[in-house]
């Protein structure tokens, strides 16, 4: 599974950051990146409501 954000989507609310901090987090410009690209399974769920709890959807997964 791999994980990308759309930075012209992302508002940094900060929610996937919050959720998730071992799969998200601010770059140099404030906005949300995933810490790595490749998800491995046992956070396949985590990285699913991130995703889920983003408001503008900017969290994009690929099985």
């Amino acid at each position: 599974m791999k994980v990308k954000v759309v930075k012209d989507r992302c508002i940094s609310c900060g929610a996937c950051v919050a959720l998730a901090n071992n799969l998200f987090e601010f770059d140099e410009d404030n906005l949300s990146t995933p810490i790595k690209e490749e998800i491995p399974d046992e956070e396949k769920d985590l990285a699913n409501d991130a995703a889920e709890t983003c408001p503008t959807s900017a969290i994009e997964i690929e099985d």
